[in-house]
């Protein structure tokens, strides 16, 4: 490194310490923080950890190598796997991963404050999150694109690989139902929105055969003309809403809960080229695009964070997530931070699709730019007086909440520039929607736009959900058919009609049964410590990985994360489980059962998860205490793949 480069990076290390200084506070402790700061060091601390700690997992630890042949080109079948454009590429991984997580889980989390959130999601991200799905996806392409339970079983042995399986298709569809929730609560009775999501459907169709079949490899000419597209469905969509065909966009929640789960499942039977890459890549240019103008907004507006560092709720009772800090600020944030979901999407459709080794590096860089969405959502929020922020999220009145100590201050004004009801909307997606358009709207040339901002935020957040949905739904019906696999053979080929089918359905079948009879304040916790203690899993595998690949010197990677992510996580799970079981034992009826589900549901992931976590401990004893050999799944030159050459790829 050049002495004019280190001065360089001496700069943005030295700005991203003030940053933090005074976002924590260290600096003008009693001032009100711009939404500038967070911007600033949240953005140095990934320049820095993408630069510096995302090479050296490349090259030390990974070793990533552009002359091992990659199963996209291996076993290239022009269904599940295809060697894909970079840019494409990371344009699905990183609109598969980034679904509603870190849209959401910082919204709710500004319960507690703005700070502990903020923290959370950098840090976390950095250390944990971007480091499991970077492990997991180069595990899962160097062995010919299992899947996470494969590779589990395939390591560590038969105990692991069942009861990862299980845990992770439990998971998956409690995910996917809190992931759900809140495009259903912010579409329904919602014309606009509904009628210009719709639309995207076809357009994906279009982009998918305009790009495999009519144009091929004429990525420019796709991209442009999905963007404008995807412009003209917004407009369109309030042209819509004002017309006499309004009332059949104008859907009740039941309706729409179908209409989410028959995209689901279309998405996951049909070949990917058709509708879940076009509609992923369609769908990362407008993240990248209004999470960049989002932020450019925050630095020309400099708009200051009304909501406190922390709140009143920080010991629990809060009216939207009701236990205390400790651990619900970590699952509540969720996938900003680290997502167990993410080691799904890394060893199901991603790993198929690379074209080089190094293309790998999407892993980490993509979960940082997804990080960087969440803390722009918590700025969103935050900007917000308090009062109308609970007033957009929960269901209690204007004197309630005043009660509270948080009084209502604009939410008929907002209702009226938004041209829609705002107050009562719980999950996060419209008080979120509510802060972006604010931004939007107080640009230069803006002004009296808000209305439009507020309807393509809801898009915006909507495409990142239904992105993750259509991969999650896959990923899924790959498990079920895997397990499904060992009763019946035929299940395991994943190209098999009807086998993808019934899969597809019973994975519809469970999130959309969850999706239709939960609330925020029981799915959103839920999912929350199921996705976290599949990241601890992932991480756990991962382990594996690294000690197989002759890397136990480098175990602290991603060993040092897994117990932090595991302690947090278990810790939840217990305080969930008293909490569904006191409400279960109050309830009545449907109410009752669903609750005891709930409960079931936890503690079947919970136990899976130390079952998983004591099998690999003595697995790891034995390997580097104890010196027992061990096999490796990874593809070697008997098996399909290349001689591996020695040396690293960059």
């Amino acid at each position: 490194m050049t002495s004019l480069a280190s001065i360089g990076w001496a700069a943005v290390a030295a700005l991203c310490a003030v940053g933090f200084g005074v976002v924590t506070g260290v600096f003008n402790p009693g001032e009100k923080v711009n939404g500038l700061w967070l911007v600033v060091a949240s953005a140095c601390f990934y320049i820095l950890a993408y630069r510096f700690y995302g090479r050296f997992l490349a090259r030390r630890v990974l070793e990533l190598d552009d002359r091992r042949l990659t199963p996209a080109h291996r076993l290239h079948d022009g269904a599940n796997f295809q060697p894909t454009n970079r840019w494409v590429l990371f344009g699905h991984h990183f609109a598969a991963i980034a679904g509603a997580g870190p849209l959401l889980g910082p919204v709710l989390a500004a319960q507690f404050g703005f700070l502990p959130g903020f923290l959370w999601l950098v840090i976390g991200a950095v250390l944990a999150g971007a480091v499991q799905d970077f492990v997991i996806l180069v595990a899962s392409m160097r062995r010919n694109g299992r899947s996470l339970p494969q590779i589990a079983r395939d390591e560590i042995g038969t105990v692991t690989g069942l009861a990862t399986a299980v845990a992770v298709l439990f998971i998956v569809i409690v995910a996917l139902a809190g992931l759900g929730l809140a495009v259903v609560n912010a579409l329904y009775h919602n014309p606009w929105g509904t009628c210009t999501l719709a639309l995207t459907v076809p357009i994906a169709f279009f982009m998918g055969f305009y790009l495999q079949r009519w144009r091929s490899g004429r990525v420019g000419e796709m991209s442009a003309i999905g963007v404008a597209l995807l412009v003209a469905a917004v407009v369109a969509g309030r042209a819509v809403a004002q017309s006499p065909v309004a009332a059949w966009f104008d859907l009740e929640r039941d309706t729409l809960v179908l209409l989410l789960a028959g995209y689901g499942f279309l998405a996951s039977v049909l070949p990917v080229w058709m509708l879940l890459v076009p509609r992923d890549y369609l769908s990362s240019f407008m993240k990248v695009s209004v999470v960049a103008l989002l932020g450019v907004g925050v630095i020309v507006i400099a708009p200051t964070i009304e909501m406190p560092r922390v709140t009143g709720f920080i010991a629990g009772g809060g009216p939207i997530i009701p236990g205390p800090i400790f651990p619900f600020v970590f699952i509540t944030i969720a996938c900003g931070a680290i997502s167990g979901f993410h080691s799904l999407v890394a060893s199901g459709t991603t790993p198929k699709m690379i074209d080089r080794e190094s293309h790998a590096v999407v892993g980490y860089g993509a979960m940082l730019v997804e990080s960087f969405v969440g803390v722009i959502a918590l700025i969103a929020a935050s900007i917000l007086v308090p009062g109308d922020y609970f007033a957009i999220n929960t269901g209690l009145s204007a004197d309630e909440l005043g009660a509270l100590g948080y009084p209502v201050a604009h939410i008929q004004e907002l209702s009226r520039l938004v041209e829609q009801e705002v107050m009562g909307r719980p999950g996060g997606a419209v008080s979120l929607a509510v802060g972006m358009a604010s931004i939007f709207s107080a640009l230069p040339g803006m002004a009296g736009l808000m209305a439009y901002w507020y309807q393509f935020a809801l898009l915006f957040e909507a495409l990142f959900i239904l992105t993750t949905i259509d991969a999650g739904t896959r990923v899924g019906r790959y498990l079920v058919q895997e397990l499904g696999g060992m009763v019946y053979a035929p299940l395991q080929s994943i190209n098999w009609i009807p086998g993808s089918i019934g899969a597809s359905l019973l994975v519809v079948g469970g999130w959309g049964y969850l999706l239709s009879t939960g609330t925020i304040s029981t799915i959103w916790p839920m999912f929350g410590v199921a996705n976290q203690l599949l990241g601890m899993l992932a991480l756990c595998v991962g382990t594996t990985v690294l000690i197989k690949m002759g890397k136990a010197r480098y175990l602290w990677v991603t060993a040092v994360p897994m117990v932090f992510v595991g302690v947090i996580t278990l810790s939840g799970a217990y305080e969930l489980l008293v909490l569904f079981a006191r409400k279960a034992a109050s309830a009545a009826g449907g109410e009752a059962v669903a609750f005891y589900l709930d409960v079931i549901l936890v503690g079947i992931v919970a136990v899976l998860a130390m079952i998983i976590l004591a099998d690999s401990l003595a697995k790891w004893h034995g390997f580097v205490i104890k010196k027992k050999p061990y096999t490796s799944s990874e593809v070697t030159a008997g098996e399909g793949g290349i001689k591996i050459p020695a040396g690293p790829c960059c």
